[in-house]
């Protein structure tokens, strides 16, 4: 039987899930009842996810990576040389967005005034250069199929995801964030091959979950889980992790 491993993260915690399928039902289990902007890549199961049905509108909302479309003009530049000229105006994006401070790491009048700050550089500098890269786009040519086409659909398709960032200071430009913490399942992915027990894939996650959210918060992951079966070994029926390390 084959499972999948779905992830969830923020810049505090992350959270890995086994379940049987890569479908649009399975991506609204996975959401549930959550209300906000999500950040995904072009996964169909998303949008089906997340469409407005009998019972109302769509509890959350859809924001699209760049890192992802970054990726497809990389791959057709091999085939494509005026790619450059695309990749050239998302470097510059990028540029733009390392040198914009970090709500998440900031509190009160602080956080207030950095989202404030983003979003009014976004607009005057990131906006120009997002017009530039559609203006690019709409004046290309390429044959169906080609992987410049590919390229060009899956970023035009997603378009008013891809933009939510200039209006939406919270909105990262790509969801690298996951992409990293899903570094250690695929690195591990080797050792679960051929494995019987959904229980013990289903463990191998949590593990996993807890491991990566302690690195996000600066904990020793090693010293984080020993606390808590310490704790647990201590308190026999209880699971409860610390807060903190002394």
């Amino acid at each position: 039987m084959k499972w999948y491993a779905w992830t969830v993260a923020s810049p505090q915690a992350v959270y890995h899930r086994i379940l049987p399928s890569r479908s649009g039902a399975t991506a609204r289990q996975v959401l549930g009842d959550y209300q906000g902007v999500v950040m995904v890549d072009g996964y169909a199961a998303y949008q089906t996810a997340t469409k407005s049905s009998a019972d109302g509108p769509a509890s959350c909302s859809l924001v699209f990576c760049w890192a992802h479309v970054r990726r497809k003009f990389v791959e057709a530049e091999k085939v494509a040389p005026a790619c450059a000229e695309v990749l050239s105006l998302l470097g510059q994006l990028y540029a733009i967005e390392a040198g914009l401070p970090d709500p998440h790491a900031l509190e009160g009048e602080l956080q207030a005034a950095a989202l404030a700050h983003r979003l009014a550089v976004r607009r005057e500098k990131s906006a120009p250069l997002v017009a530039a890269i559609r203006e690019w786009a709409l004046a290309q040519r390429a044959l169906p199929g080609s992987a410049l086409r590919k390229a060009l659909e899956y970023m035009l398709e997603l378009w008013s995801g891809l933009t939510v960032f200039l209006s939406n200071a919270w909105v990262p430009l790509d969801n690298n964030l996951v992409e990293r913490q899903l570094r250690d399942m695929v690195l591990g992915r080797k050792n679960h091959y051929g494995s019987k027990s959904l229980r013990g894939t289903e463990v191998a996650a949590l593990f996993y979950s807890l491991m990566e959210t302690a690195r996000l918060c600066g904990e020793d992951p090693g010293r984080y889980l020993l606390r808590a079966a310490l704790a647990a070994i201590a308190n026999p029926g209880t699971v409860t992790l610390p807060s903190s390390i002394d």
